[in-house]
């Protein structure tokens, strides 16, 4: 009993109190490592759901080139069989390994075959936003089925 007669209670039940404040502080910061490990799935050089819902996005076209350690998908030209008057190449390029929408970059060139030679034709800027949105949806989508 010696031992504990200079024992202040009010003091240690403080002391304990603070301790035990900032281990659950520190328990609280920590945030979940499985949501942010996901967005950022870049074995390959970049972000891997970009890359592979914009191999998707763009599989209608013959590949000259696809280098995944640069980010960088470029197409050939392709003509659709309704419209063989018209032809587009399309250059995707994924820039970062999180999986954002600033992380994508889609440019198109269209030509018109005129007295049998291609012309090069504007791009309306709605066709490259609409085919980045079905990358970034794609992306998204293969994102969840992976969580």
């Amino acid at each position: 009993m010696t031992a504990f007669r200079n024992f202040r209670r009010p003091a240690a039940i403080a002391v304990l109190g603070v301790a035990s404040i900032g281990l659950a502080a520190c328990a609280k910061s920590e945030r979940p490592r499985a949501d942010l490990a996901a967005a950022q799935v870049s074995t390959i050089g970049v972000n891997s759901y970009l890359w592979r819902a914009a191999l998707e996005a763009v599989s209608f076209a013959p590949l000259l080139q696809a280098d995944s350690s640069g980010g960088v998908i470029v197409t050939d030209w392709y003509a659709n069989p309704q419209n063989p008057g018209e032809r587009v190449k399309m250059t995707v390029s994924i820039l970062d390994t999180d999986l954002r929408a600033d992380a994508l970059r889609v440019a198109a060139s269209r030509q018109v075959n005129q007295g049998g030679a291609w012309v090069d034709a504007p791009v309306q800027a709605a066709t490259v936003q609409k085919l980045e949105d079905i990358i970034l949806t794609k992306a998204r989508e293969l994102r969840r089925q992976a969580l």
